[in-house]
Protein backbone atom coordinates (compact mmCIF):
# COMPACT_ATOMS: atom_id res chain seq x y z
CA UNK A 1 0.00 0.00 0.00
CA UNK A 2 2.77 2.44 0.90
CA UNK A 3 4.73 1.72 -2.28
CA UNK A 4 1.65 2.25 -4.46
CA UNK A 5 0.84 5.46 -2.60
CA UNK A 6 4.35 6.81 -3.16
CA UNK A 7 4.03 5.93 -6.86
CA UNK A 8 0.83 7.97 -7.08
CA UNK A 9 2.47 10.96 -5.35
CA UNK A 10 5.42 10.80 -7.73
CA UNK A 11 3.17 10.67 -10.80
CA UNK A 12 1.12 13.66 -9.61
CA UNK A 13 4.27 15.71 -9.02
CA UNK A 14 5.65 14.67 -12.42
CA UNK A 15 2.36 15.81 -13.94
CA UNK A 16 2.55 19.20 -12.25
CA UNK A 17 6.22 19.73 -13.12
CA UNK A 18 5.76 18.69 -16.73
CA UNK A 19 2.54 20.59 -17.51
CA UNK A 20 4.09 23.45 -19.53
CA UNK A 21 5.52 20.93 -22.02
CA UNK A 22 2.34 18.87 -22.28
CA UNK A 23 -0.81 19.55 -24.33
CA UNK A 24 -3.27 21.86 -22.60
CA UNK A 25 -6.07 19.57 -23.79
CA UNK A 26 -6.08 16.16 -25.45
CA UNK A 27 -9.10 14.30 -26.78
CA UNK A 28 -9.09 10.63 -27.68
CA UNK A 29 -11.36 8.68 -30.01
CA UNK A 30 -14.04 6.48 -28.39
CA UNK A 31 -12.70 3.41 -30.18
CA UNK A 32 -9.12 3.85 -29.04
CA UNK A 33 -10.08 4.66 -25.46
CA UNK A 34 -12.46 1.71 -25.21
CA UNK A 35 -9.74 -0.57 -26.55
CA UNK A 36 -7.28 0.66 -23.92
CA UNK A 37 -9.66 0.90 -20.97
CA UNK A 38 -12.51 -1.50 -21.73
CA UNK A 39 -12.95 -5.22 -22.01
CA UNK A 40 -14.80 -7.60 -19.71
CA UNK A 41 -14.85 -6.91 -15.99
CA UNK A 42 -11.82 -8.70 -14.45
CA UNK A 43 -12.75 -11.94 -12.75
CA UNK A 44 -9.44 -12.08 -10.90
CA UNK A 45 -7.36 -9.22 -9.59
CA UNK A 46 -4.14 -8.19 -11.31
CA UNK A 47 -1.17 -5.91 -10.81
CA UNK A 48 -2.38 -2.68 -9.24
CA UNK A 49 0.59 -0.64 -10.43
CA UNK A 50 0.02 -1.67 -14.03
CA UNK A 51 -3.61 -0.59 -13.77
CA UNK A 52 -2.57 2.68 -12.13
CA UNK A 53 -0.16 3.31 -14.98
CA UNK A 54 -2.96 2.76 -17.50
CA UNK A 55 -5.14 5.27 -15.67
CA UNK A 56 -2.33 7.86 -15.62
CA UNK A 57 -1.04 7.31 -19.16
CA UNK A 58 -4.36 6.81 -20.94
CA UNK A 59 -7.45 7.94 -19.01
CA UNK A 60 -5.97 11.00 -17.29
CA UNK A 61 -3.89 12.01 -20.30
CA UNK A 62 -6.98 12.44 -22.49
CA UNK A 63 -8.75 15.40 -20.90
CA UNK A 64 -8.59 19.14 -20.48
CA UNK A 65 -5.86 20.13 -18.06
CA UNK A 66 -7.40 23.06 -16.24
CA UNK A 67 -4.20 23.52 -14.23
CA UNK A 68 -2.11 24.02 -17.40
CA UNK A 69 -0.59 27.53 -17.60
CA UNK A 70 -1.95 27.94 -21.15
CA UNK A 71 -5.42 26.55 -20.56
CA UNK A 72 -7.60 29.63 -21.09
CA UNK A 73 -10.84 27.94 -22.19
CA UNK A 74 -14.14 28.10 -20.32
CA UNK A 75 -13.02 28.59 -16.68
CA UNK A 76 -9.80 26.83 -15.71
CA UNK A 77 -9.40 24.89 -12.48
CA UNK A 78 -5.80 25.61 -11.42
CA UNK A 79 -5.76 23.43 -8.30
CA UNK A 80 -3.29 24.00 -5.47
CA UNK A 81 -1.17 21.18 -4.10
CA UNK A 82 -2.47 21.86 -0.60
CA UNK A 83 -5.97 21.15 -1.87
CA UNK A 84 -4.77 17.93 -3.47
CA UNK A 85 -3.18 16.81 -0.19
CA UNK A 86 -6.35 17.45 1.81
CA UNK A 87 -8.46 15.60 -0.75
CA UNK A 88 -6.11 12.62 -0.54
CA UNK A 89 -6.23 12.69 3.25
CA UNK A 90 -10.00 12.91 3.40
CA UNK A 91 -10.40 10.10 0.87
CA UNK A 92 -7.88 7.96 2.73
CA UNK A 93 -9.84 8.41 5.95
CA UNK A 94 -13.11 7.82 4.05
CA UNK A 95 -14.40 11.07 5.55
CA UNK A 96 -18.09 11.89 5.44
CA UNK A 97 -19.78 15.21 6.23
CA UNK A 98 -23.48 14.35 6.32
CA UNK A 99 -24.45 14.47 10.00
CA UNK A 100 -22.88 15.79 13.16
CA UNK A 101 -23.03 12.35 14.71
CA UNK A 102 -21.35 10.72 11.73
CA UNK A 103 -18.73 13.37 11.00
CA UNK A 104 -18.55 16.19 13.55
CA UNK A 105 -14.90 16.95 12.70
CA UNK A 106 -15.32 17.24 8.92
CA UNK A 107 -18.59 19.13 9.45
CA UNK A 108 -16.84 21.66 11.68
CA UNK A 109 -14.11 22.17 9.07
CA UNK A 110 -16.78 22.88 6.44
CA UNK A 111 -18.70 25.27 8.69
CA UNK A 112 -15.52 27.13 9.70
CA UNK A 113 -14.41 27.50 6.08
CA UNK A 114 -17.86 28.68 4.99
CA UNK A 115 -17.79 31.29 7.72
CA UNK A 116 -14.38 32.49 6.54
CA UNK A 117 -15.87 32.97 3.08
CA UNK A 118 -18.90 34.75 4.53
CA UNK A 119 -16.67 37.21 6.37
CA UNK A 120 -14.33 37.74 3.43
CA UNK A 121 -17.28 38.50 1.14
CA UNK A 122 -18.88 40.86 3.67
CA UNK A 123 -22.08 38.89 4.24
CA UNK A 124 -23.81 39.32 7.62
CA UNK A 125 -23.29 37.17 10.69
CA UNK A 126 -25.84 34.39 10.85
CA UNK A 127 -25.40 33.60 7.14
CA UNK A 128 -25.55 29.84 6.66
CA UNK A 129 -24.04 27.70 3.95
CA UNK A 130 -23.23 24.35 2.49
CA UNK A 131 -20.68 22.98 0.03
CA UNK A 132 -21.75 21.27 -3.18
CA UNK A 133 -20.17 19.73 -6.26
CA UNK A 134 -20.10 23.03 -8.15
CA UNK A 135 -22.06 26.02 -9.36
CA UNK A 136 -24.88 24.08 -11.03
CA UNK A 137 -25.92 22.25 -7.86
CA UNK A 138 -25.14 25.31 -5.75
CA UNK A 139 -27.50 27.49 -7.80
CA UNK A 140 -30.22 24.86 -7.70
CA UNK A 141 -29.77 24.57 -3.92
CA UNK A 142 -30.00 28.33 -3.41
CA UNK A 143 -33.05 28.71 -5.65
CA UNK A 144 -34.81 25.82 -3.92
CA UNK A 145 -34.20 27.52 -0.58
CA UNK A 146 -35.45 30.81 -2.01
CA UNK A 147 -38.72 29.34 -3.22
CA UNK A 148 -39.27 27.32 -0.04
CA UNK A 149 -38.82 30.52 1.95
CA UNK A 150 -40.61 33.03 -0.27
CA UNK A 151 -43.15 30.88 -2.11
CA UNK A 152 -43.78 30.73 -5.87
CA UNK A 153 -43.16 33.73 -8.06
CA UNK A 154 -41.55 35.07 -11.22
CA UNK A 155 -37.77 34.84 -11.51
CA UNK A 156 -35.88 37.52 -13.48
CA UNK A 157 -32.51 36.97 -15.18
CA UNK A 158 -30.58 38.14 -18.23
CA UNK A 159 -29.57 36.43 -21.46
CA UNK A 160 -26.00 36.29 -20.08
CA UNK A 161 -27.04 34.35 -16.97
CA UNK A 162 -25.32 30.98 -16.71
CA UNK A 163 -27.26 28.15 -18.33
CA UNK A 164 -27.41 26.26 -15.04
CA UNK A 165 -29.95 28.80 -13.75
CA UNK A 166 -32.74 28.19 -16.32
CA UNK A 167 -32.09 24.46 -15.98
CA UNK A 168 -32.38 24.70 -12.19
CA UNK A 169 -35.62 26.64 -12.51
CA UNK A 170 -37.05 23.99 -14.86
CA UNK A 171 -35.93 21.24 -12.48
CA UNK A 172 -37.62 23.01 -9.57
CA UNK A 173 -40.87 23.19 -11.52
CA UNK A 174 -40.98 26.91 -12.35
CA UNK A 175 -43.50 27.24 -15.19
CA UNK A 176 -42.13 28.95 -18.33
CA UNK A 177 -44.22 32.06 -17.70
CA UNK A 178 -42.44 32.48 -14.34
CA UNK A 179 -38.98 32.66 -15.92
CA UNK A 180 -38.37 36.12 -17.35
CA UNK A 181 -35.17 36.38 -19.44
CA UNK A 182 -34.30 40.02 -20.17
CA UNK A 183 -31.96 41.16 -22.96
CA UNK A 184 -28.62 42.31 -21.55
CA UNK A 185 -27.43 45.86 -22.12
CA UNK A 186 -24.50 47.02 -24.26
CA UNK A 187 -22.12 46.03 -21.45
CA UNK A 188 -23.71 42.56 -21.27
CA UNK A 189 -25.27 43.27 -17.88
CA UNK A 190 -28.78 42.84 -16.51
CA UNK A 191 -30.35 46.27 -17.25
CA UNK A 192 -31.84 47.87 -14.15
CA UNK A 193 -34.54 49.89 -15.94
CA UNK A 194 -35.80 46.90 -17.90
CA UNK A 195 -35.76 44.80 -14.74
CA UNK A 196 -37.82 47.35 -12.80
CA UNK A 197 -40.27 47.67 -15.69
CA UNK A 198 -40.70 43.88 -15.95
CA UNK A 199 -41.32 43.58 -12.22
CA UNK A 200 -43.97 46.33 -12.30
CA UNK A 201 -45.61 44.90 -15.42
CA UNK A 202 -45.93 41.44 -13.89
CA UNK A 203 -47.32 42.83 -10.65
CA UNK A 204 -49.88 44.82 -12.62
CA UNK A 205 -51.14 41.68 -14.38
CA UNK A 206 -51.50 39.65 -11.19
CA UNK A 207 -48.24 37.72 -11.27
CA UNK A 208 -46.11 37.75 -8.11
CA UNK A 209 -42.54 38.95 -8.72
CA UNK A 210 -40.40 36.73 -6.53
CA UNK A 211 -36.71 36.47 -7.38
CA UNK A 212 -33.90 38.22 -9.22
CA UNK A 213 -30.76 36.40 -10.35
CA UNK A 214 -27.77 38.71 -10.81
CA UNK A 215 -24.35 37.58 -11.98
CA UNK A 216 -20.99 38.49 -10.47
CA UNK A 217 -18.71 37.63 -13.37
CA UNK A 218 -20.50 36.17 -16.38
CA UNK A 219 -18.88 33.18 -18.04
CA UNK A 220 -18.84 34.79 -21.48
CA UNK A 221 -17.22 38.12 -20.63
CA UNK A 222 -16.69 38.50 -16.88
CA UNK A 223 -19.39 41.19 -16.72
CA UNK A 224 -20.81 42.11 -13.32
CA UNK A 225 -24.45 43.13 -13.08
CA UNK A 226 -25.21 46.42 -11.20
CA UNK A 227 -25.38 44.68 -7.84
CA UNK A 228 -26.02 47.64 -5.48
CA UNK A 229 -28.88 48.99 -7.58
CA UNK A 230 -30.44 45.55 -8.02
CA UNK A 231 -30.14 44.96 -4.28
CA UNK A 232 -31.99 48.25 -3.63
CA UNK A 233 -34.73 47.26 -6.08
CA UNK A 234 -35.13 43.85 -4.45
CA UNK A 235 -35.43 45.40 -0.99
CA UNK A 236 -37.99 47.92 -2.20
CA UNK A 237 -40.10 45.29 -3.99
CA UNK A 238 -39.67 42.45 -1.50
CA UNK A 239 -37.78 40.19 -3.95
CA UNK A 240 -35.24 37.51 -3.14
CA UNK A 241 -31.83 38.67 -4.39
CA UNK A 242 -29.70 35.75 -5.64
CA UNK A 243 -26.16 36.36 -6.91
CA UNK A 244 -24.47 33.76 -9.09
CA UNK A 245 -20.81 34.41 -8.32
CA UNK A 246 -19.66 30.93 -9.22
CA UNK A 247 -16.92 32.43 -11.36
CA UNK A 248 -16.28 35.93 -10.09
CA UNK A 249 -17.26 36.19 -6.42
CA UNK A 250 -13.89 35.02 -5.09
CA UNK A 251 -12.26 38.06 -6.71
CA UNK A 252 -13.78 40.11 -3.88
CA UNK A 253 -10.89 38.89 -1.71
CA UNK A 254 -8.56 41.39 -3.41
CA UNK A 255 -8.94 45.16 -3.79
CA UNK A 256 -9.17 45.14 -7.59
CA UNK A 257 -11.99 42.61 -7.53
CA UNK A 258 -13.75 44.09 -4.55
CA UNK A 259 -14.26 47.40 -6.34
CA UNK A 260 -16.09 45.59 -9.14
CA UNK A 261 -18.17 43.46 -6.79
CA UNK A 262 -19.61 46.08 -4.45
CA UNK A 263 -23.09 44.98 -3.45
CA UNK A 264 -22.35 41.26 -3.40
CA UNK A 265 -22.67 41.37 0.39
CA UNK A 266 -26.36 42.32 0.02
CA UNK A 267 -27.34 38.98 -1.52
CA UNK A 268 -30.01 36.84 0.10
CA UNK A 269 -28.17 33.91 -1.46
CA UNK A 270 -24.75 33.75 -3.08
CA UNK A 271 -22.94 31.01 -4.99
CA UNK A 272 -19.21 30.69 -5.61
CA UNK A 273 -16.94 27.92 -6.90
CA UNK A 274 -13.64 27.53 -5.03
CA UNK A 275 -12.54 25.05 -7.73
CA UNK A 276 -12.22 28.10 -9.95
CA UNK A 277 -10.59 31.19 -8.43
CA UNK A 278 -9.69 29.73 -5.04
CA UNK A 279 -7.51 27.09 -6.66
CA UNK A 280 -9.18 23.90 -5.45
CA UNK A 281 -9.23 20.47 -7.12
CA UNK A 282 -12.57 19.54 -8.65
CA UNK A 283 -15.15 19.55 -7.31
CA UNK A 284 -16.21 22.32 -4.91
CA UNK A 285 -19.04 24.83 -4.97
CA UNK A 286 -20.48 26.87 -2.09
CA UNK A 287 -23.90 28.26 -1.22
CA UNK A 288 -24.25 31.10 1.29
CA UNK A 289 -27.75 32.17 2.42
CA UNK A 290 -28.15 35.23 4.63
CA UNK A 291 -31.59 34.22 5.87
CA UNK A 292 -31.03 31.78 8.77
CA UNK A 293 -33.02 28.58 8.52
CA UNK A 294 -33.88 28.92 4.83
CA UNK A 295 -31.71 25.96 3.77
CA UNK A 296 -33.12 23.69 6.47
CA UNK A 297 -36.65 24.77 5.59
CA UNK A 298 -36.09 23.51 2.05
CA UNK A 299 -34.10 20.34 2.72
CA UNK A 300 -34.50 19.07 6.28
CA UNK A 301 -35.52 15.42 6.62
CA UNK A 302 -36.10 13.31 9.72
CA UNK A 303 -36.45 9.61 8.84
CA UNK A 304 -36.59 7.05 11.64
CA UNK A 305 -33.41 5.35 10.46
CA UNK A 306 -31.40 8.54 11.11
CA UNK A 307 -32.82 9.20 14.58
CA UNK A 308 -29.53 8.30 16.27
CA UNK A 309 -27.59 10.96 14.30
CA UNK A 310 -29.97 13.88 14.72
CA UNK A 311 -28.07 17.03 15.68
CA UNK A 312 -28.62 18.50 19.13
CA UNK A 313 -28.50 22.21 19.94
CA UNK A 314 -25.52 23.86 18.28
CA UNK A 315 -24.84 20.84 16.08
CA UNK A 316 -25.38 21.05 12.32
CA UNK A 317 -26.44 18.18 10.09
CA UNK A 318 -25.21 19.32 6.69
CA UNK A 319 -27.48 16.83 4.94
CA UNK A 320 -30.31 19.19 5.94
CA UNK A 321 -28.83 22.05 3.89
CA UNK A 322 -28.86 20.42 0.45
CA UNK A 323 -29.90 17.47 -1.69
CA UNK A 324 -27.03 15.17 -0.76
CA UNK A 325 -27.36 12.72 2.13
CA UNK A 326 -24.04 11.00 1.49
CA UNK A 327 -21.58 13.89 1.35
CA UNK A 328 -17.82 13.74 0.99
CA UNK A 329 -15.83 16.10 3.20
CA UNK A 330 -15.29 18.86 0.65
CA UNK A 331 -14.28 21.50 3.19
CA UNK A 332 -10.95 19.88 4.08
CA UNK A 333 -9.12 21.06 0.97
CA UNK A 334 -10.16 24.70 1.17
CA UNK A 335 -9.37 24.81 4.91
CA UNK A 336 -5.87 23.43 4.28
CA UNK A 337 -5.32 25.79 1.34
CA UNK A 338 -6.08 28.82 3.52
CA UNK A 339 -3.78 27.52 6.24
CA UNK A 340 -0.95 26.62 3.85
CA UNK A 341 -0.81 29.74 1.68
CA UNK A 342 -2.62 32.39 3.71
CA UNK A 343 -4.90 35.14 2.48
CA UNK A 344 -2.07 37.38 1.29
CA UNK A 345 -0.79 34.84 -1.25
CA UNK A 346 -4.29 33.94 -2.37
CA UNK A 347 -5.12 37.61 -2.90
CA UNK A 348 -1.93 38.03 -4.89
CA UNK A 349 -2.82 35.02 -7.04
CA UNK A 350 -6.26 36.48 -7.82
CA UNK A 351 -4.69 39.85 -8.64
CA UNK A 352 -2.30 38.06 -11.00
CA UNK A 353 -5.26 36.63 -12.94
CA UNK A 354 -6.93 40.05 -13.23
CA UNK A 355 -3.68 41.66 -14.43
CA UNK A 356 -2.99 38.85 -16.92
CA UNK A 357 -6.23 39.53 -18.80
CA UNK A 358 -5.43 43.24 -18.86
CA UNK A 359 -2.02 42.42 -20.33
CA UNK A 360 -3.65 40.28 -23.02
CA UNK A 361 -5.99 43.16 -23.82
CA UNK A 362 -3.04 45.51 -24.34
CA UNK A 363 -1.34 43.09 -26.70
CA UNK A 364 -4.49 42.58 -28.79
CA UNK A 365 -5.27 46.31 -28.90
CA UNK A 366 -1.77 47.03 -30.27
CA UNK A 367 -2.56 45.05 -33.46
CA UNK A 368 -5.11 47.10 -35.42
CA UNK A 369 -6.24 44.07 -37.42
CA UNK A 370 -7.78 42.81 -34.19
CA UNK A 371 -10.40 44.37 -31.95
CA UNK A 372 -10.97 44.08 -28.22
CA UNK A 373 -14.71 43.35 -28.01
CA UNK A 374 -15.09 43.39 -24.23
CA UNK A 375 -12.26 44.79 -22.12
CA UNK A 376 -10.62 42.71 -19.45
CA UNK A 377 -13.06 42.11 -16.59
CA UNK A 378 -12.30 39.80 -13.67
CA UNK A 379 -9.70 37.84 -15.63
CA UNK A 380 -11.67 37.50 -18.89
CA UNK A 381 -11.07 39.34 -22.16
CA UNK A 382 -12.78 38.81 -25.52
CA UNK A 383 -11.50 39.88 -28.92
CA UNK A 384 -11.91 39.21 -32.62
CA UNK A 385 -10.18 39.52 -35.96
CA UNK A 386 -11.90 42.28 -37.90
CA UNK A 387 -14.09 40.96 -40.71
CA UNK A 388 -13.79 37.39 -39.45
CA UNK A 389 -16.79 35.08 -38.99
CA UNK A 390 -17.46 32.52 -36.26
CA UNK A 391 -16.12 29.61 -38.31
CA UNK A 392 -12.75 31.30 -38.75
CA UNK A 393 -12.46 32.16 -35.07
CA UNK A 394 -13.43 28.61 -34.13
CA UNK A 395 -10.90 27.19 -36.61
CA UNK A 396 -8.09 29.22 -35.05
CA UNK A 397 -9.05 28.07 -31.57
CA UNK A 398 -9.32 24.44 -32.71
CA UNK A 399 -5.94 24.58 -34.44
CA UNK A 400 -4.32 25.84 -31.26
CA UNK A 401 -5.92 23.05 -29.22
CA UNK A 402 -4.98 20.40 -31.79
CA UNK A 403 -1.39 21.63 -31.66
CA UNK A 404 -1.54 21.18 -27.90
CA UNK A 405 0.13 24.47 -27.09
CA UNK A 406 -2.91 26.19 -25.54
CA UNK A 407 -6.68 26.07 -25.28
CA UNK A 408 -9.14 28.95 -25.44
CA UNK A 409 -12.84 29.45 -26.14
CA UNK A 410 -14.71 30.75 -29.16
CA UNK A 411 -18.12 32.19 -28.34
CA UNK A 412 -20.68 34.81 -29.37
CA UNK A 413 -21.60 38.08 -27.67
CA UNK A 414 -24.93 39.51 -28.85
CA UNK A 415 -24.42 37.43 -31.98
CA UNK A 416 -20.88 38.64 -32.60
CA UNK A 417 -18.20 35.91 -32.91
CA UNK A 418 -15.24 36.37 -30.58
CA UNK A 419 -12.33 34.55 -29.04
CA UNK A 420 -12.10 34.51 -25.27
CA UNK A 421 -9.26 34.13 -22.77
CA UNK A 422 -9.79 33.32 -19.09
CA UNK A 423 -6.50 33.93 -17.29
CA UNK A 424 -7.01 32.93 -13.66
CA UNK A 425 -4.09 30.51 -13.34
CA UNK A 426 -1.33 32.00 -11.16
CA UNK A 427 1.20 29.84 -13.06
CA UNK A 428 0.41 31.67 -16.32
CA UNK A 429 3.27 33.94 -17.37
CA UNK A 430 3.31 36.96 -19.72
CA UNK A 431 5.25 34.76 -22.15
CA UNK A 432 2.43 32.18 -22.10
CA UNK A 433 -0.11 34.85 -23.05
CA UNK A 434 2.03 36.48 -25.73
CA UNK A 435 2.96 33.17 -27.35
CA UNK A 436 -0.68 32.06 -27.39
CA UNK A 437 -1.80 35.28 -29.06
CA UNK A 438 1.00 35.02 -31.61
CA UNK A 439 -0.17 31.56 -32.60
CA UNK A 440 -3.66 32.97 -33.11
CA UNK A 441 -2.24 35.54 -35.52
CA UNK A 442 -1.88 38.58 -33.26
CA UNK A 443 1.28 40.55 -34.00
CA UNK A 444 3.13 40.77 -30.70
CA UNK A 445 6.18 42.98 -31.01
CA UNK A 446 7.29 42.89 -27.38
CA UNK A 447 6.19 41.25 -24.15
CA UNK A 448 6.28 44.34 -21.94
CA UNK A 449 4.99 43.99 -18.43
CA UNK A 450 1.91 42.07 -17.32
CA UNK A 451 1.14 44.70 -14.73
Amino acid sequence: MRALGYWVVDRVIEHLEGLPGQPAIREGSPTELWEALGGPAPEEGGAAQEALRTLADVALAHMQHGDHPRYFARVPGPSSYAGVLADWLGTGFNAIAASWGGGSGPATVELVTLDWLRELLGMPEGTEGVMTSGGSLANLTALAAARASAGPGVCYLSDQTHSSIPRALRTLGFPPEHVRVLPSDARLRLPLDALAAAVDADAATGKRPGFVVATAGTTNSGAVDPLPQIADLCRAKGLWFHVDGAYGAAAALCDAGRRLLTGIECADSLVLDPHKWLFQPYDLGCVLVSRPGALEQAFRMMPDYLADVMGAAGEVDLRDRGLELTRRARGLKLWLTFHTYGLARMRAAIEHGIAAAEYAQRLVAADKRWEVVTPAQLGIVTFGLRGCDYAEHRARADALADEGFAALTSTRLHGRPVLRLCTINPRTSPEDIAATLERLGVRVSRLGEAG
